[in-house]
């Protein structure tokens, strides 16, 4: 199934209208029809990670809802670890006035390697009423949380009006983030990052939090709870990946074979050529910054990135947003807000 995505529409009668619509607007997005997953219930996967009262099932235990009111937050944690994997969900975030939250659905093992953790984020940034979310990507392996690999980005529908699907792939050989069935990242491992490829088992998580501090134009625009309680909602869960162990440091090879042969087989495993086309699409019309042309942090890019001559042409003043910590602090709050030492100087 092929699906557009474009910042306009109509009909126009006027053919040079046409042809200026189709030379602006984003429309060679393309993607396959949707992942074969199989999706489970809360409990068959996941148990409540803090604000246990925010955390809202519905009855048939196919949903979660995730709120944040003045109190605290909320969180979920995948029952299991799991040393590579695909995790996924349909995700709809708070609409209206934003400004503050910050909504994660991300893999960490934080809680058991506090000194040398790894993660993979995604991480949704609120808004004041009018202006749109926005997000950020990111990957630390062994606690390399001084070299953080983030991206940020716009999205090219309204995250408020209905649910999506976001991913994360995790293999020994690459991760893929993915929206829907778009791949909008991949880092793929090569030698030189050594021990900053994940490699640890993770464990899934989602939380809503206050980011006041940092979130929404460098911490400008706090969360206002006239309008609380903001609510995120999760549906049609996936776990797939070999469950594992983290105390046993060495994993045989063995242990996870048939999980990641299995893994490995599924069609999100696979950028095709049209996926990859609209992977350079979506990064060369919605990404804002990127690590990897961010020269003020990184006069040499780290190992893995690949430089695009026409992403690097749009990166030029990169080194005013500043980053840094994880969610290795955060995810270890049960009761309480989150918090983190993040800022963003970035107004968009």
């Amino acid at each position: 199934m092929d699906v557009w995505f474009c910042s306009n529409g109509g009909s126009f009668p006027n053919l040079f209208l046409l042809l200026t619509l189709m030379i602006f607007c984003f429309c060679n997005f393309i993607a396959d029809a949707s992942f074969n997953v199989t999706t489970i219930r809360f409990n068959e996967g996941y148990s409540p990670l803090f604000g246990d009262g925010n955390l809202v099932r519905s009855p048939d235990g196919k949903s979660v809802r995730l709120l944040l009111d003045r109190f605290t937050g909320s969180g979920f944690i995948s029952s299991k670890m799991y040393n590579h994997g695909f995790f996924s969900a349909r995700i709809k975030l708070p609409s209206d006035y934003t400004a503050g939250i910050v909504v994660a659905f991300y893999t960490s093992n934080g809680d058991v390697f506090e000194k040398n953790h790894d993660e993979l984020d995604f991480e949704f940034l609120g808004n004041i009423e009018g202006k749109p979310w926005r997000f950020q990507t990111n990957l630390y392996g062994n606690g390399s949380t001084n070299r953080g690999r983030e991206e940020r980005y716009r999205l090219w529908f309204d995250p408020t009006k209905e649910f999506h699907r976001y991913s994360i792939l995790w293999t020994a050989h690459n991760v893929i983030f993915y929206i829907d069935e778009v791949p909008i990242r991949e880092v793929v491992r090569n030698e030189a990052m050594g021990g900053d490829y994940p490699s640890k088992p993770m464990s899934l998580y989602a939380t809503i939090w206050d980011a006041s501090n940092w979130a929404t134009s460098g911490g400008k625009y706090k969360v206002n709870y006239k309008y609380a309680p903001f609510v995120s909602e999760f549906k049609d869960l996936v776990l797939e990946g070999c469950a594992s162990d983290p105390i046993q440091e060495v994993l045989e090879p063995s242990d996870c074979t048939d999980v990641n042969v299995r893994l490995n087989a599924q069609d999100f495993a696979t950028v095709t050529p049209e996926r990859r086309a609209a992977m350079r699409n979506f990064r060369q019309h919605y990404m804002y910054y990127s690590y990897c042309y961010d020269t003020l942090r990184y006069p040499v890019p780290p190992p893995e990135c690949v430089i695009s001559p026409t992403e690097q042409k749009r990166f030029k003043d990169t080194g005013r947003l500043k980053f840094g910590g994880s969610h290795r602090r955060r995810s270890r709050r049960r009761s309480r807000n989150p918090t983190v030492s993040l800022n963003d100087q970035s107004s968009m």
